[in-house]
């Protein structure tokens, strides 16, 4: 892995245009609108990953920064995956000092379960006291 990696919660430097892309194209996104992209953005901690100052990977976390965070939006752009740039982006996630104390994370995933589990990540304990509402 050549080059400069870094990894940023700076909003100013994401790349909308690149996670809209990216989002809209992928099975959980499909509905994504660039409107939606810009209000999940500005309503949630985000982390971009940048590889000499392009953006090639995003994350976002909704969280009360105490008892429950909810882990979204993860990808790492085709050309730039299996150079372990997802785990070094979700090792600074976990390790964010705002994020450090959080007794519960949540996320929804078809096709990243191995990672996650790297990371302490189960299924429910009790699914049967989850519930959701869509609109």
């Amino acid at each position: 892995m050549n080059g400069c990696i870094q990894i940023s919660t700076e909003k100013e430097k994401l790349d909308i245009g690149l996670i809209y892309d990216f989002l809209s194209a992928s099975y959980w996104g499909k509905e994504y609108t660039l409107d939606t992209v810009r209000n999940s953005v500005k309503n949630s901690l985000c982390f971009g990953i940048y590889k000499d100052g392009k953006q090639i990977g995003f994350a976002r976390v909704l969280t009360d920064y105490t008892r429950l965070a909810y882990l979204a939006d993860v990808f790492v752009i085709e050309n730039y995956r299996n150079q372990g740039l997802g785990k070094m982006l979700l090792e600074h996630i976990f390790s964010f000092p705002e994020l450090v104390g959080v007794k519960r994370w949540l996320l929804a995933t078809a096709d990243a379960v191995g990672l996650y589990q790297k990371f302490g990540f189960r299924t429910l304990s009790n699914p049967e006291r989850y519930m959701e509402k869509r609109n």
